[in-house]
Order: C-alpha cells, then structure tokens, then sequence
C-alpha cells in the first residue's frame, strides 16, 4: 500500500504545458497532496533526483520511450507504486502559420504516429518542448497539446482529441509497502 502522505514532491516531464505536468497535478489534487511538481527535461534525468530525495516520487507516461528503463534498473530502491488513467490534453497538429509549407515536424517520440507521412520527422524531449521549437522557427510544425500550441501562439492545423492515457507513479521502495 502506497503511503502518499510522504509524497512531497513530484517530478516529472517538462518544459510547462505538457501531459505529464497536468497528470501529475491531477494526482496531487486527487489525492489531498501538498507536493511541488518538478519539470525535467527528460525522465531519466528527473530520476537522478529522484533518488537522492526519499519523499520525491517520478510520474511517467506508459507511452514514454523506455519507461522499463526507470523500473528494472532501480528494482533496488524504487518501485513502481501506483497507477491511473487521466485524459492528455487535445494532440494536434500545429505551426506558425495556417498557410505556410510544412516539410518538418517536431514530435515526441510516443505521439510520432500523429505525423503525417509525408513530413520529414524531428523527435524531441516532449510534446512542450516541440511547441517551443515550432514558434522559435527551429521546425515547420509540429506534434503538441493543444495548450502548449496556444502558448506558443501556434495554429491548430489538425485536431486529434485528447487521448486517454496511462501514468505511472513510482516511488522509493519505503513509501510502497505492500499489502499483505
């Protein structure tokens, strides 16, 4: 049994406005949880802290490119302690312009099926990170929520929804003690 009440920060990806960010404020919210919600660049580098900090928990999307990296490695000292499904926000597609040539697209590796394929593939850290690269002029568009396209002034070139999704909470191994 996982003993949130010693849950006092949550890491996960980042830069803002990605999935994981509102999936792991959700978790807090849901759960009566005070816990700050740290952004990484990437999951593999939120661990790090991770495991310097015995109230830390990571939060993970099951989509995310080598989560079992972040299970077996650690069997030692984390497990994977809770789980729960949370819509993402709406995925599209977006760019500057509604008007402009699209040849290359910025994605996460998890969404990339979303590109059409035509498009020449650009993968980065997160869904945020490929809305940054797309306003900066780095891309021609790219695969990101919807709110990190309006954060970035971009146009919705196409609207996928949102999509019911997987995360996982995975804690060190003396916040989850298992029932008997």
């Amino acid at each position: 049994m996982l003993d949130r009440t010693r849950i006092t920060t949550i890491h996960t990806l980042g830069p803002s406005g990605t999935n994981c960010e509102a999936a792991a404020a959700h978790y807090a919210e849901a759960h009566g949880l005070v816990a700050e919600v740290v952004l990484h660049r990437t999951l593999e580098e939120a661990m790090v802290l991770v495991l310097e900090d015995p109230g830390a928990a990571l939060l993970g999307c099951v989509v995310y490119p080598d989560l079992h990296g972040l299970v077996f490695p650690y069997l030692d000292r984390m497990t994977l302690a809770d789980q729960f499904l949370f819509d993402t926000f709406p995925m599209v597609l977006a760019a500057r312009s509604a008007n402009g040539a699209v040849a290359l697209v910025a994605t996460h590796p998890a969404p990339r099926a979303l590109v059409p394929a035509e498009h020449e593939v650009r993968l980065v850290t997160s869904n945020a990170e490929a809305a940054r690269l797309c306003a900066a002029g780095e891309v021609d568009a790219c695969i990101t929520t919807a709110v990190a396209a309006e954060r970035n002034g971009l146009v919705v070139l196409r609207d996928h929804g949102p999509v019911p999704m997987g995360f996982t909470i995975h804690t060190h191994r003396a916040l989850a003690r298992r029932a008997a």
